[in-house]
Order: structure tokens, then C-alpha cells, then sequence
């Protein structure tokens, strides 16, 4: 069930949320938060590291999957009112990206958490663009204690 009363749009916000700073920040919203699963959303922008000839690239997006699993972490944490601890990506599996966005579009990406024991985290993860998903993963983290 979703936690949220409505998303949260505010980008400074949620970079306080994850500990990636600019310009390496790929998420800029929280759409959707209960304890096993998160929506974030990143709207594509020519200023972003990653766009090139206003197509991002497939590494942005493989970030973008990443930071909205840290965003999953960095909100619990805050719900909380507690400092989250530092996570790090402990494996990328099996990822498949069907067609990159563009400048200007909107990708939202939903992490599903299926087991989270003693700091490991293991997750998979769609990003859809316009209604049509562009993008698969499944990742592991740990966070360091």
C-alpha cells in the first residue's frame, strides 16, 4: 500500500534522500513508497550527464534504476527520522534495455524489494517511458554498517 499522500515533485527533496550529489543525481521525484516497493521518476534533460544528441543513454538509465532503489532506502530511513547508511551496488543482473528516452520524457521506474536480510537487498526493477517499458534489471545492494 502506498505510504504517500501524493508524490513528492520536490528535487531537492529527494536529493537529500540518496547520497549521490550533481550532476550524478537520475532520480527527481518520489511517485509511489510502501516497505517493498518504490516509484521514481526522472524527467530527461539536456543538462544531464547522460543525454547525448538529446537521447539519454543507457548508463543514466541503469543509475536511474539504481538511485530509485537508494531512494526506497534513503525515504524509509527519513520515515524513521534517521540517517540512512551508505548502500552500495552489490551486483547488476540480467539488465535489458528496449528503446532510450528522449530530452524532455518522463521514465518512472519500479523497484520491487523480494528479499532484504541482514543489509542485502535483492530487487527487480522495470522503468517504463510513456506507458511502454524500456528497461528490466535486477540488482542487489548492501549497506555498509
Amino acid at each position: 500500500m502506498n505510504v504517500l499522500q501524493q508524490p513528492i515533485l520536490d528535487s531537492s527533496f529527494i536529493k537529500d534522500l540518496i547520497p549521490q550529489k550533481m550532476p550524478f543525481v537520475m532520480v527527481d521525484k518520489l511517485l509511489y513508497f510502501s516497505e517493498t516497493k518504490v516509484t521514481g521518476g526522472l524527467t530527461v534533460s539536456e543538462e544531464n550527464i547522460f543525454t547525448e544528441n538529446n537521447t539519454f543513454q543507457a548508463p543514466g538509465l541503469i543509475e536511474h534504476m539504481a538511485q530509485t532503489l537508494a531512494l526506497h532506502t534513503g525515504y524509509q530511513f527519513f520515515l524513521k527520522n534517521e540517517t540512512p547508511p551508505t548502500g552500495y551496488l552489490g551486483a547488476i543482473k540480467k539488465v535489458e534495455i528496449f528503446k532510450l528516452p528522449t530530452v524532455a520524457q518522463q521514465v518512472e521506474t519500479t523497484v520491487t524489494i523480494l528479499h532484504e536480510i541482514m543489509g542485502v537487498t535483492l530487487v527487480t526493477i522495470e522503468t517504463v517511458c510513456e506507458g511502454v517499458v524500456i528497461g528490466t534489471s535486477e540488482m542487489k545492494t548492501v549497506l555498509a554498517k
